[in-house]
């Protein structure tokens, strides 16, 4: 058994989330942690909402809330959607807690006695309407280096450089357009070229990464600075040094508390669990692996960032140092980043109305179906175009008419000339075939899983469940009515691939699964759920008010990822169609609402 951390990135509280964002962070981290309980490991799955920052206090602004309200009602809607999708976190919290806060400053503490934390003056952005700080990836202007026009002031999507935004020619504020005033502020710095050779180092000994994540990261390297970790504003986590902490006009910048939440979200676990020093086991054991899931755009955050701060509490920069009170934390196994997904050939934008919400999808259409496309068709390794009528036709030509079509086929027939799973006569070699494929799947989708190759992965299960589906066409046991035992046997065999794919099928599309585990007649929790829960915060010194929903879940009964032996005589019922088809006039229903002003 080894200790798997699945990490998943921070949504912004700043409004409900759309199918782009849960096709880069949410549902494939969910598969590889479903499968991975399924093969035995013990797998903590950790996130929660991103609540600092000026992207909530634009969207409190807009709506006449203060940000911790702001931050509380769109966490609130992020839960529900998130539980909804069937997402299995064993914690989705907050970075508005106090355990969250006391996590950050612990750590940006280490790292300044480490010395890799610099003071020093450097020119901020400000609004001059609002004289508010502006973030840097607020900023829009034109890279010095590659001429490209929508460079944000952290970096330049087309050519990959760190950018700081007085780089930039021409900037502009991406929320009202205006030109930014600059003004000379004292803030701290992450020393990141002080981590330099020990990133390319760490670099050099992973494996199996995404070919986009290793170069862009290396890309990176060739030209670090310094990387401001504090702004003028007052919603953060305070600066935790003297003359500093209680300062109304300084916080810590959301980006460097935002990564820190996948330590602190597994310390609150662990502490929420009974075990306050169980969170080590996936931090301090070398022999545990983490895996880190996001959109290409926040590759530089987790290939980069983090783990230079990781580095720097370890000691393991230019600078030396020794671990703090945390001990020596272990950095990334894996960074697992999805491409874009578009709709409709354009890019998601809640702004200009491009965008269909998680809650507003699953009011219309189930959740598997939603999870189906995202492992079919998602933005894996290239950007991806959602639409309508690639959702329709998946749906009704694969979902209905494949894997739905042979489970209400097969139990149908058995329910109806046996009443239960029949018994098994002499195999033929065509039933052994059968069998075999569904068995041999087990190996070849468990291994694409493994290396998050999810969109390899659900189409081998699926090439498995037309070869059921082709075997049920060949033995016609409809036409064997006068050899029952032959059609016991081929019904059974069936049946037995089906109780296989089931399992197969269960990480990609857990809700239908656990309905076909209960039309074979099994009983109790196949596919388990995460569930919501109300709690109050551990710690004094955060931003939250009151009772907070978080996601957690009991995973312990996850089914093994094997092939176990239907039993014979397990009654069967007339089953009820698994998928919904769906009519071809929900194509240009949901263009037209798209397109509705």
């Amino acid at each position: 058994m080894t200790h798997v951390l699945t990490a998943l990135a921070w949504p912004y509280a700043n409004g409900p989330r759309h199918i782009g964002h849960v096709a880069g962070f949410g549902v494939p981290a969910d598969v590889f942690a479903r499968y991975m309980r399924m093969r035995g490991h013990d797998v903590l799955m950790v996130s929660g909402t991103d609540e600092h920052g000026t992207p909530i206090l634009v969207q409190a602004d807009a709506e006449g809330l203060a940000p911790a309200e702001a931050a509380a009602k769109y966490n609130r809607v992020i839960v529900e959607d998130l539980e909804a999708l069937g997402l299995s976190y064993d914690l989705f919290t907050r970075t508005t807690t106090g355990n969250h806060y006391k996590t950050v400053q612990e750590l940006f503490k280490t790292l300044y006695d480490n010395g890799y934390i610099l003071e020093k003056k450097t020119p901020g952005a400000i609004s001059p309407s609002t004289g508010r700080t502006l973030p840097d990836r607020y900023i829009e202007g034109t890279c010095p280096h590659c001429g490209f026009d929508s460079a944000r002031g952290d970096q330049c999507d087309n050519c990959g450089r760190q950018l700081d935004p007085t780089d930039l020619i021409d900037p502009k504020s991406r929320i009202n357009g205006e030109a930014p005033k600059f003004v000379e502020e004292d803030h701290f710095f992450l020393d990141l070229p002080a981590f330099a050779d020990a990133l390319n180092s760490w670099l050099d000994t992973r494996t199996g990464w995404r070919t986009n994540v290793v170069r862009f990261t290396k890309n990176l390297l060739d030209d670090l600075q310094p990387r401001p970790i504090s702004r003028d504003l007052d919603w953060g986590v305070p600066i935790p040094l003297e003359g500093w902490i209680d300062r109304p006009d300084k916080r810590l910048y959301v980006w460097f508390d935002a990564v820190i939440g996948y330590l602190s979200a597994t310390i609150e676990w662990a502490r929420r669990s009974g075990d306050a020093e169980a969170w080590r086991q996936w931090w301090s054991n070398p022999e545990a692996v983490s895996y880190y899931f996001m959109g290409k755009d926040n590759i530089v955050f987790h290939s980069e960032i983090w783990p230079a701060m990781l580095l720097g509490n370890n000691g393991q920069g230019t600078a030396g140092g020794a671990p703090g009170s945390l001990g020596e934390l272990n950095l990334p196994t894996e960074v697992v980043s999805s491409e874009f997904l578009t709709m409709e050939g354009k890019q998601f934008s809640s702004s200009r109305r491009v965008v269909i919400y998680v809650r507003d999808f699953l009011e219309r259409y189930s959740a598997d179906a939603l999870r189906y496309y995202i492992c079919a068709a998602g933005p894996e390794n290239q950007d991806s175009d959602f639409t309508w009528a690639e959702f329709l036709r998946r749906n009704n030509d694969e979902l209905v008419a494949g894997w739905g079509n042979l489970v209400n086929r097969s139990i149908a027939m058995a329910a109806k000339n046996f009443g239960h799973i029949p018994e098994a006569g002499e195999l033929e070699e065509v039933d052994r075939e059968l069998l075999e494929t569904t068995r041999r799947a087990f190996d070849e989708v468990g291994a694409l899983i493994g290396s998050n190759k999810v969109r390899a992965g659900i189409g081998e299960a699926m090439k498995t469940v037309a070869a059921a589906n082709k075997y049920l066409a060949d033995t016609a046991p409809w036409k064997l009515k006068d050899d029952p035992k032959r059609q016991g046997t081929v019904l059974h065999t069936v049946l037995q691939a089906v109780s296989d794919l089931k399992t197969i099928l269960s990480p990609f599309l857990p809700h239908s699964s656990q309905r076909v585990h209960e039309l074979l007649g099994g009983e109790g929790v196949f596919a388990p759920m995460p569930r919501i829960e109300e709690v109050d915060d551990l710690d004094d010194g955060g931003a939250t008010d009151g009772p907070y929903p978080v996601l957690t879940g009991d995973y312990s009964q996850a089914p093994a990822w094997e092939s176990v032996p239907v039993r014979a005589g397990t009654p069967l019922e007339k089953p009820t169609p698994v998928f919904a088809k769906l009519d071809p006039s929900i194509v240009d229903e949901e263009i037209e609402r798209l397109d509705a002003p």
